[in-house]
């Protein structure tokens, strides 16, 4: 009889990078292992990745998933933090409590913890954390605080740099070179900074007359940028919608240089070979760039003269260096590690 495992996360909820996890954890899950995920679009995430797929938000759907499964996979990324709301930590750490409690095999997979800013949701994340027959990690931060609550834990890269890319139709037909940009909104990012960083794009189109692509990672929060800053670009330029994780990934075999907000943006575009500049709006993304040397600026940080800017970009554009193969060979296998969790804990 074969294994029925609820993957839970932030699945079908139009976010690339949410999307990339899903991904990656279906390629990673033992053959033996048949998913069920909870979904925001379960008819979406059904077609896309051919699996079964229940409606998150039904108690009902959710509690009858778990009757029928023997795992539970708190399946990637930044799950446990109350920074963009309070009720995210509280509903995970409710299902995955009540996965526990009906004696499923629980497994809190590939987490980036924190922040946690309050005590209530601090609390629950170190009973629920506590509870789990198996624990990974994906930065250094998250490692620190389970490593201060007594809780042990695997520590590796990111799944996503193992995650299979696949090439976009016609992204070789457009002009070279090719530059990636992605921004998404983000209180940080205020009117007059997107307006410096358009002057700089502006700038930077001119001296180096690249297709800038814009590549939206999520339609309700990056679309509307793309949309108000395309018509003011000079040069050739497009708006890339891909909803297919692993050819959003696979954009960024066909660029030289990538500027990005997004973490999974970044992690992509590095993980393709790709020059990097990361503008950062959240700790998860300054660690990356320390951990990678990235050039970049924090949004709180950025300078209000945008040829400023500009030259940093064209200084990448002209000397950068991506990561070597061997970088990026050592961080796919050491992000496979995430699978060898699975393959331990299911067994």
């Amino acid at each position: 009889m074969g294994i029925q495992a609820v993957l839970c996360g932030y699945y079908g909820q139009g976010n690339g990078g949410d999307e990339a996890l899903l991904a990656s954890l279906l390629q990673m899950l033992p053959e033996s292992v048949t998913p069920l995920v909870l979904s925001g679009n379960p008819e979406q995430t059904h077609d896309r990745y051919r699996v079964a797929a229940v409606n998150r938000k039904s108690p009902l759907a959710v509690l009858q998933a778990l009757r029928d499964s023997q795992v539970f996979i708190w399946g990637g990324g930044s799950l446990i933090q109350d920074v963009t709301s309070a009720m995210s930590p509280v509903y995970y750490a409710g299902v995955m409590t009540l996965a526990q409690r009906m004696g499923l095999k629980t497994i809190a997979w590939a987490q980036g913890v924190g922040p946690l800013q309050r005590s209530l949701t601090q609390w629950m994340a170190k009973q629920t954390l506590a509870g789990c027959d198996a624990i990974s990690v994906r930065d250094r931060g998250s490692a620190a605080l389970l490593t201060n609550w007594g809780i042990p834990f695997t520590l590796a890269p990111d799944p996503v740099w193992a995650l299979e890319s696949t090439p976009v139709d016609g992204l070789w037909n457009l002009p070279a070179p090719r530059v990636a940009v992605n921004l998404r909104s983000h209180p940080e990012l205020t009117p007059p900074r997107l307006e410096t960083l358009t002057q700089a794009l502006i700038t930077f189109q001119k001296a180096t007359q690249a297709c800038l692509l814009l590549v939206p990672f999520q339609a309700t929060q990056d679309l509307a940028i793309a949309e108000a800053i395309q018509p003011q670009l000079p040069g050739v330029s497009h708006i890339l919608r891909l909803d297919d994780p692993q050819q959003l990934k696979g954009v960024f075999r066909g660029v030289e240089m990538a500027i990005a907000m997004r973490f999974h943006g970044l992690i992509m575009a590095a993980a393709e070979g790709c020059r990097c500049f990361a503008l950062s709006y959240d700790p998860k993304v300054s660690h990356l760039m320390q951990e990678l040397s990235l050039p970049g600026c924090s949004l709180a940080t950025i300078p209000d003269d945008p040829n400023v800017i500009s030259q940093a970009w064209l200084e990448l554009y002209a000397n950068g260096e991506a990561l070597s193969t061997d970088q990026i060979q050592f961080l796919i296998s050491r992000a496979l590690i995430h699978q060898d969790v699975l393959q331990r804990a299911i067994g």
